[in-house]
């Protein structure tokens, strides 16, 4: 890793990274606010519910009790908007140090230095792994630093396994992203063939919940593995989960360094 290009790259995604963090701080601490006034609320709400179609609920994961913290927080925040915020990062910082830097001619630039292409994409991994723990503090901390300034009691060590499971996922699209943008040497390739496997995987999860008998094709989707309500509500580990993304981040990453080392940026 070379710490030059480590502060260069990082400087570069500060903007990104800034309204990122701050629209989950936001949004996250808007919700956390919200929700005491929702549990006051809990049996008017889940009557309305009970009209809207049983698809539309099962695709923006409501589920379970929702005045259970886990429930709420999944439902609202971390099923909803965090994968957005996550595959934006995760499509956005990968595919530039490579495919757009080449795009611009400014890659080879990069690689004239006496930085080998091993430790470029070292670094490029290693702001891709900062930017993924700034944005899952960012959700993390805005909403277990909210709630008990609303009175709600919460379990500190849940939320920061909750914040782990995030960094993992979207670490997992980070790294499937690097590899493809080595792999492809364009952006737009790159990015929207992530950006269309993250949408059919949603819909395979979708699908796997209203239909048992095919709920074996959830296995299929990164969003099987990503499922923060019984990390808040039982205090459980998701150890299975977590391995699992962790796995499929390296291999990727490991996968893209050892391509990219032989890759012909020319064609």
């Amino acid at each position: 890793m070379n710490a030059r290009v480590l502060r260069l790259e990082l400087r570069r995604s500060r903007t990104l990274l800034f309204w990122l963090a701050l629209t989950m701080v936001l949004y996250g601490g808007f919700m956390a606010a919200y929700y005491p006034t929702l549990v006051r609320d809990i049996a008017t709400i889940e009557q309305t519910f009970k009209t809207y179609p049983k698809e539309m609920l099962a695709a923006f994961s409501i589920e379970g009790n929702l005045s259970d913290q886990g429930a709420y927080f999944n439902a609202y925040v971390l099923s909803l908007v965090w994968p957005i915020v996550a595959a934006m990062a995760g499509i956005l910082i990968p595919t530039r140090m490579v495919a757009a830097d080449l795009e611009r001619g400014f890659l080879e630039l990069s690689l004239t230095t006496p930085v080998s292409r091993t430790r470029y994409l070292v670094t490029a991994i290693a702001v891709q792994v900062a930017a993924m723990a700034i944005l899952a503090a960012a959700t993390t901390l805005a909403i277990a630093g909210v709630l008990p300034l609303v009175g709600v009691a919460i379990e500190p060590a849940r939320y920061l396994v909750v914040g782990l499971l995030a960094f993992a996922f979207g670490c997992t699209i980070s790294a499937a992203t690097t590899l493809l943008a080595v792999r492809t040497l364009s952006r737009g390739i790159a990015g929207g063939l992530i950006a269309g496997a993250l949408l059919l995987m949603f819909l395979l999860q979708t699908i796997a919940k209203l239909v048992p008998d095919l709920s074996a094709i959830s296995y299929l989707s990164v969003f099987r593995y990503f499922y923060p309500t019984p990390v808040l509500d039982q205090g459980s580990v998701p150890a299975g989960d977590l391995a699992v993304f962790g796995l499929v981040a390296v291999a990727c990453w490991a996968g893209a360094v050892w391509l990219f080392r032989r890759r012909d940026l020319i064609g």
